[in-house]
């Protein structure tokens, strides 16, 4: 696996170096009243840099209309599955780094990172995951504390690959349509906490199927901040969905991601008929564009596979 970073500039190559320590220093915090054997042993094996940062086709425009700007990717490597959980053990690392990158902003560029096992990784490797392919073709190692290789990938067969994106596009499409009618039906009942939380079932339902059909993977959180950069890295097309120009419309979007909690448990969540009816147009939109995405990408993998569209 690669480990230069030659291709970016030298400010972004400080500011990764600066995302490592802070790993490493929240998670060694993390465990450092650690009592279980286990838990003393843990360790960090790898960093990996994916996505646009480490092909080279990040894009940085925070001052145009539209303000993207694309984000660190980093898959963490840990020996021991149970360091796996984001709540137990990486809540810490996501604090710091959104509180350094929001706040004080001595990071300039927003972070997402995975947790996953050596194990997990080459399985996925081993099942021709195009997630976990690309990681192993583009990726590029931060920190290593041994030489272990990723696996070679097995790539799925053209007839296998079709029939997996049609399989996950069929499940998790109509779930999704299915949590929008529920969010629906409390509207019309006037019920706006239920409302919110079901247009955001539906939200993670319609990003996990983008991301399953593209790649075969999907993270397991219910953070549709977290899940929306990982679909929007793979199409423009969807980080167009939510305006970003003011604050109205992202503080709207922060209500919605908060719904999968604050919606159901706490009594002090307020969202009211206005801010929810603008959410579920967007995510109207949202899954317009996700099953016009979709359905170019199942097409064209029945090009490969040899099947009449």
């Amino acid at each position: 696996m690669r480990n230069d970073l030659d291709h970016l500039p030298a400010d972004k190559q400080r500011e990764l170096a600066r995302v490592v320590q802070i790993i490493f220093e929240e998670f060694e915090d993390g465990l450092a009243l650690a009592t279980q054997a286990w838990r003393k042993k843990g360790r960090i094996q790898k960093i990996i840099l994916y996505g646009s940062y480490a092909r080279g086709s990040w894009v940085d425009e925070p001052h145009t209309a539209k303000g993207y700007k694309s984000d660190y990717d980093l898959l963490i490597i840990v020996n021991d599955q149970r360091l796996t959980d984001r709540v137990k053990y990486w809540l810490g690392v996501d604090e710091r780094l959104m509180r350094e990158y929001g706040i004080t902003a001595t990071l300039k560029t927003p972070v997402n990172f995975i947790v996953h096992t050596l194990q997990e990784v080459n399985d996925g490797l081993a099942h021709g995951r195009y997630f976990f392919m690309d990681v192993a073709k583009d990726g590029i190692a931060l920190y290593e504390s041994d030489d272990k290789e990723l696996h070679t990938p097995k790539p799925k067969t053209p007839d296998k690959a079709l029939a997996m994106a049609q399989e996950y596009f069929d499940e998790w499409m109509p779930s999704g349509a299915s949590f929008l009618k529920g969010y629906n039906f409390y509207m019309q009942e006037g019920d706006w906490k239920k409302a919110a939380f079901l247009l955001h079932q539906g939200t993670e339902a319609l990003y996990h199927c983008v991301l399953l059909v593209m790649t075969f993977y999907t993270p397991h959180v219910h953070n549709l901040a977290f899940l929306r950069t990982q679909a929007e890295r793979l199409d423009r097309r969807l980080a167009y969905v939510w305006p970003n120009e003011r604050h109205i419309d992202r503080a709207r979007f922060e209500k919605l991601k908060e719904a999968y909690v604050k919606a159901r448990y706490s009594k002090h969540y307020k969202i009211s008929e206005t801010e929810l009816s603008w959410l579920g147009k967007q995510v109207e939109e949202l899954g317009r564009v996700v099953h016009e995405v979709c359905a170019e990408r199942i097409a064209e993998l029945k090009r490969t596979a040899g099947v009449p569209a």
